[in-house]
């Protein structure tokens, strides 16, 4: 169990939430909810002790388990599978009875006769936590999300993002943990993962806090509703369902900017009263208390909820190119003895449209880090065109720099900018004031996401190579990112799970990964995208 006792959150010096007071008990599921920036993020990791409040405490009783956005996952020599059991503490088991297994086969009978007493220890204290079956069930949640036995057994630096957060996703659900935190967990998972995912949380018998933007797992999972409010730095709970929670959190909202229209009346009404009241000496101080009483009137009632904003996307105008800004020859890409694609040929011609699709693993994260100049292949050439100004989202917001602030991330990006309008910019992302210099480590990931789009707004990009650009979007952002895409005028290479994303390029080309087929685009291919 949670227990949050008067906490309070802020980023800087900006206050995001103050006074609140709330338990999340076995059997609770909760929607933490709330526009982009209000604070979600900072909240559960708070709640899951990797934070501290600013004010008030957090008592934890049990086990808890959180999946933050951008997940660590430590170790990247370690397989997979052993980063799933280590959850429970089982894959220094299983490593003892590996090494156990490989002793018995020594020539030294002091050294097989060790070895199997070792074995025996360590097979009791694998009994003892779950046996072979808690190997089973590890197996089975990870199968359940999209990773096959073979990709177990490779080392977490050989996967790419999607698949090392799925394992991260894995290792938490298998922990048992009295309490879960997820944050966006269904990133990165296909269709069918999603489903087992929501049955999976259905059935959970502990307590569980969710931040997701799928409203279908909010709706069919959550008993309860936490609304951040951002402009009110106010904690809203709903013991209710999603459905019931959208229908009252609309009833709340009608009967706020009521009470506010009547208060303002009223007070309009006795300021007019005292104004008149102070042309008299002999009313002055009751002119006076009338006015403070309209003071009072105002100040006592919560503010109008003001609309949430919204970031302004627009790509930039591209800069003028030739034919063909960048084509790639004979790409192919291996970890260890993992192939991932081989003979991969690309031409991005001048304002064309192309969406890569593949299986989760078949190295479209990687295909792009490539074509970007970030990562090397292990064979063929990338070739920049006449004029190529190339702008790369990165799913995991590499491209930020995370020990810079906002402002100096976006300086680095736009050196033809003076700082007025790189701050204009950051503006029309939300990011004004003090935020500019947060350190962007600190951002959420939505945040993240909008000044990793905003660095590309001032780049003159005439190709955008952009892996999940909707990922940790609320619904009015990720419309406003779906204009920019159906709007940009130069060319695009667009990896997504997002079918609304591949309807906003209106795509005339695809490229099949791990084949590297390539194919004009038709409807047919819309059935693999929420598979990608």
């Amino acid at each position: 169990m949670l227990v949050a006792r008067d906490v309070e959150v802020r980023a800087g010096a900006r206050l995001l939430l103050e006074h609140a007071s709330f338990q999340v008990a076995a059997g609770d599921k909760i929607g933490l909810v709330g526009r982009n920036g209000a604070g979600k993020t900072t909240l559960t990791k708070i709640l899951s002790g990797e934070g501290q409040p600013a004010a008030g405490l957090v008592t934890r009783s049990g086990e808890v388990g959180y999946l933050p956005q951008d997940p660590r996952t430590g170790d990247l020599d370690v397989l997979a599978k052993d980063r799933i059991l280590s959850a429970r503490g089982l894959d220094a088991v299983v490593a003892r009875l590996r090494r156990a297994e490989l002793a018995m086969g020594d020539a030294d009978e002091s050294v097989r006769d060790e070895a199997m007493a070792a074995y025996g220890r360590a097979e009791a204290q694998l009994a003892a936590a779950g046996g072979y079956a808690a190997e089973a069930e590890a197996a089975r949640i990870a199968s359940n999300l999209g990773l096959a036995d073979r990709i177990l057994h490779q080392q977490l630096r050989t996967l790419s993002g999607g698949q090392r957060r799925r394992v991260e996703l894995a290792r938490i659900l298998f922990s048992g943990a009295d309490t879960l935190l997820l944050d966006e967990p269904t990133n990165h998972l296909d269709a069918d993962s999603i489903v087992w995912l929501r049955s999976f949380l259905q059935g959970y018998p502990g307590g569980l806090m969710l931040i997701s933007h799928d409203t279908g797992l909010l709706q069919s999972t959550v008993n309860k509703v936490f609304h951040l409010d951002a402009n009110r730095s106010e904690l809203d709970i709903y013991a209710m369902d999603w459905k019931r929670y959208l229908q009252q959190r609309e009833t709340d909202e009608k009967r706020r900017r009521r009470e506010r229209q009547n208060a303002e009346r009223k007070a309009d009404q006795l300021m007019t009263q005292a104004d008149r009241m102070r042309a008299k000496a002999t009313k002055a101080t009751a002119a006076q208390n009338m006015a403070k009483r309209a003071e009072r009137l105002l100040a006592g009632l919560e503010a109008e909820r003001a609309h949430d904003r919204v970031a302004k996307i627009r790509f930039p105008d591209p800069a003028p190119c030739g034919k063909t800004p960048l084509t790639a020859a004979d790409l192919s890409k291996s970890y260890g003895s993992l192939e991932v694609f081989t003979g991969v040929d690309l031409a991005i011609d001048r304002g064309s449209q192309v969406v890569i699709l593949g299986l989760n693993g078949a190295g479209k994260t990687t295909l792009l880090r490539i074509l970007a100049g970030v990562e090397p292949s292990d064979t063929g050439d990338v070739t920049a065109g006449h004029g190529l100004r190339l702008g790369y989202y990165a799913q995991e917001h590499e491209t930020l720099d995370v020990t810079r602030s906002v402002l100096e991330n976006m300086k680095t990006a736009a050196p033809a900018l003076n700082e007025t309008e790189v701050r204009k910019v950051l503006g029309s992302f939300l990011f004004s004031g003090d935020e500019v210099d947060k350190p962007a480590r600190v951002l959420s990931g939505g945040e993240k996401t909008r000044l990793a789009l905003a660095k590309l707004v001032v780049s003159s990009a005439n190709v955008l190579l952009l892996d999940e650009p909707t990922n940790n979007l609320d619904p009015a952002s990720r419309a406003e990112v779906l204009e920019a895409i159906r709007t940009y005028a130069g060319a695009v290479v667009l990896v997504t799970h997002d079918e609304g994303a591949v309807d906003a390029l209106d795509p005339d080309r695809v490229l099949l990964l791990p084949d590297g087929v390539e194919d004009l685009w038709n409807p047919e291919y819309a059935d693999l995208i929420s598979l990608a």
